[in-house]
């Protein structure tokens, strides 16, 4: 009995040694376990670009057609190669039906009014309070605007409401920023000059901007009024873009409001080109955008800080720039 204990011991302890010999072996010269290797961290996203500080910021609003009407029509080759060859907005839509709205989403952050008949006044906050607060300067090119400074009511082919800064408190109880509002025949002396402002409100008449026929009045082939708007870009902007002033400066194209029909997103959705140095080439950003964006970007490129209106929430369009 004695005996059989003893052979039964032996034979755990052998085993049990064996064990031992096993595990040494799994950690010592015989085939060795693949370590489970560390996960890869993901690699950090590659920066957003800054928006560059600009010296000047031009805007140019066209009028009353729809992206799908202009982006690839033969009828505009100027503006669709400065759309293939820089950046294009191809998300961007514009804020309501009727035009007046448009234009103070431009420059207030908020639709004052949908009255193109509107007679009152504006006191809120806006680009012009912005961008002299900062110290920077402003004008609006306004073509065939009767004189400098002119704040009064239509005279056609000039259109008031085509024109924000004429209801602008800010402009209307002050000389010194009412003369700001010049003709566009100013624009190209200014750039000669070296006097051109830091924001740049340019703004064709209402037989150049796709409004109206050419000779005036609404009857004729649509394709006669994007003509003439493109032909007008062609003489008035491509000098812009040529001039040493431009060097450091960004050019941002965009129209009022789609088709009557579009109301996409409030006012249908609208081409927007933008043109510069640090601006991207041959890009189209999806991202979605309104006038209120345009607005912040002008602000943004300019260092300034005060974002009227709906501009303070918009989102940033620091995509285009490179």
């Amino acid at each position: 009995m004695l005996s059989a204990r003893i052979h039964l011991r032996l034979r755990l302890g052998v085993s049990l040694l064996l064990v031992l010999i096993g595990l040494t072996g799994c950690g010592g010269s015989g085939s060795k376990a693949t370590p489970t290797p560390s996960p890869t961290p993901n690699p950090s996203p590659s920066p957003t670009p800054a928006i560059p500080t600009a010296d000047h910021v031009f805007l140019v609003v066209l009028e009353n057609h729809s992206f799908s009407g202009v982006i690839g029509n033969p009828i505009m080759p100027y503006l669709n190669a400065l759309a293939a060859g820089h950046s294009l907005a191809a998300n961007y839509f514009a804020n309501a039906h009727q035009s007046i709205a448009d234009y103070f989403m431009l420059t207030t952050g908020q639709m004052e009014s949908s009255d193109n008949n509107f007679s009152g006044t504006v006191a809120d906050d806006n680009i012009v309070r912005a961008i002299s607060g900062a110290g920077k300067s402003w004008k609006a090119y306004m073509e065939s605007l009767p004189g400098a400074g002119y704040t009064g009511n239509d005279v056609y082919p000039y259109i008031k409401h085509h024109n924000p800064f004429s209801y602008l408190t800010d402009v209307l109880t002050t000389n010194a920023q009412a003369a700001n509002i010049v003709p566009l025949t100013q624009l190209l002396p200014d750039l000669s000059s070296g006097t051109a402002p830091a924001f740049a409100f340019i703004v064709p008449n209402i037989e150049n901007d796709a409004h109206d026929c050419p000779q005036g009045g609404l009857n004729c082939a649509d394709s006669a009024k994007l003509a003439a708007a493109d032909n007008w870009l062609k003489t008035n902007i491509d000098p812009l873009i040529k001039s040493p002033a431009f060097a450091n400066s960004v050019l941002i194209i965009t129209w009022d409001e789609g088709d009557i029909t579009d109301v996409a997103n409030g006012g249908g959705q609208v081409a927007t080109v933008l043109v510069g140095m640090r601006v991207k080439t041959a890009f189209q950003s999806q991202n979605f955008y309104q006038h209120q964006s345009t607005l912040r970007l002008i602000l943004d490129l300019l260092q300034v800080s005060d974002h009227p209106g709906a501009s303070a929430g918009a989102p940033a369009m620091q995509d285009f720039f490179q």
